[in-house]
C-alpha cells in the first residue's frame, strides 16, 4: 500500500514538472537566443537579430522584446516563425525554408555546377583519347616509312657489297 502511494506521488510530481519548467524567458535563455537567430535584422546590417549591434537600430530592440513577449505568452518557436514569415515573407529568415521554391533555388545552382563539371571532365577525356589515337596513327605511319627506308638503304648496301665481290 505504501509503495502504491509513493508511486502515485512520484507520478504526480513528474506530471507537474512541465508546469514548473514553463517559467519566464529572458534575453539570455537558449530558447530566446535560438529564436532571435532565425530572423534577419531589417536595418540593413546583414546580421540576425541576436547579433545586430548597429548604433541607432531601433528595430532590433523592439523585435527582441516582441519575441521575448511571445515566448513568455506561450508561443512556440514555430508559431513565432509562422507569424513573422506571414508578416514579412521569407526575406526575414536567415536560412531559407527546406521546401518548395526556396529548396529549388538553393539546390539548382549546385546541381548545374555539378553537371557542368561532369560534362567538362567527359569532354577532356574524349579529347585526350582522340589525341592518343591520332598520335598512335602518326607513330605507326612514320615507323612504316622508316622501316621501308631502312630496308631500301640496307638492300642497296648489300647489293653494292655483293657486286664488289661477285
Amino acid at each position: 500500500m505504501i509503495k502504491r502511494i509513493i508511486a502515485l506521488l512520484m507520478v504526480m510530481t513528474f506530471a507537474a514538472l512541465p508546469v514548473f519548467a514553463t517559467g519566464t524567458y529572458d534575453f539570455n535563455s537558449p530558447e530566446f537566443r535560438q529564436s532571435a537567430q532565425q530572423y534577419m535584422c531589417l536595418c540593413g546590417c546583414g546580421q540576425d537579430h541576436l547579433e545586430c549591434n548597429m548604433d541607432g537600430c531601433g528595430l532590433n530592440d523592439s523585435f527582441k522584446t516582441e519575441i521575448l513577449e511571445k515566448l513568455n505568452d506561450g508561443w512556440t518557436q514555430d508559431e513565432i516563425k509562422d507569424f513573422y514569415v506571414g508578416m514579412y515573407g521569407e526575406v526575414i529568415l536567415t536560412a531559407p525554408e527546406k521546401s518548395g521554391f526556396s529548396l529549388t533555388a538553393w539546390i539548382t545552382p549546385f546541381a548545374v555546377l555539378g553537371v557542368a563539371g561532369v560534362g567538362v571532365v567527359l569532354l577532356i577525356r574524349k579529347w585526350v583519347n582522340n589525341a592518343q589515337l591520332i598520335l598512335e596513327e602518326v607513330t605507326v605511319d612514320s615507323n612504316d616509312d622508316v622501316d621501308e627506308t631502312e630496308d631500301e638503304v640496307l638492300r642497296s648496301i648489300i647489293d653494292k657489297e655483293r657486286k664488289k665481290y661477285y
